[in-house]
């Protein structure tokens, strides 16, 4: 570098830019044992976030707690289940007290060729994807301190900034998915309409 200063990369650039963004913040992110979920909650924690994650596999989710490392708690449950986002919530809440961040992100595509398909399969990705989005959002409003991350568009609701996730997969599906996963993606985009 200039006169004796070391040259700093540009991901340590990057690295100094983005450290401590989320200081002090609480994160909810459901489905945070695997995926694009669990790389979020390691970033979030990373920026200085305490989150909270959830997985049905208690395998699982200790694992990606161990992964994460630190500022991490781990509630095993379904984002599909009532209950279990009644329980998650009550952590949340005897905990911190407080959420910042929720990702709603639980979600799951298995393989099934058109003509295949069955009710059930139909059933549990529409109770994970849609149901569970919206019960997920719902339930965790009144936790809100400021602004919840959950898709591609923005929703003005009792003052707050509701972000809801979707896929790309809703407007560019895989021809197995397409009849089960794409649909549940399309309605979660328009629940803000």
């Amino acid at each position: 570098g200039l006169g004796g200063v070391p040259k700093r990369s540009e991901a340590e650039a990057w690295k100094e830019a983005v450290m401590g963004k989320l200081e002090g913040k609480v994160a909810v992110i459901t489905g945070g044992s695997s995926g694009i979920a669990l790389a979020s909650a390691k970033r979030f924690v990373e920026e200085g976030a305490y989150v909270f994650i959830t997985g049905r596999r208690q395998e699982a989710l200790d694992e990606a707690v161990k992964l994460i490392g630190r500022n991490v708690t781990g509630v095993r449950g379904d984002a599909a289940n009532l209950d279990d986002l009644d329980r998650l919530f009550d952590t949340v809440k005897r905990e911190k007290g407080k959420i910042d961040v929720l990702f709603a992100s639980a979600g799951k595509g298995e393989a099934a060729k058109l003509g295949e398909i069955t009710e059930q399969h139909f059933d549990a990705g529409f109770d994970l994807i849609v149901r569970g989005t919206l019960f997920t959002v719902q339930k965790a409003l009144p936790l809100f301190n400021v602004f919840v991350d959950f898709t591609n568009r923005f929703v003005w609701y009792r003052c707050r900034w509701v972000r809801a996730w979707g896929s790309r997969a809703s407007r560019r599906p895989a021809p197995v998915l397409a009849c089960r996963y794409t649909p549940g993606c399309s309605s979660v985009c328009h629940f803000e309409r």
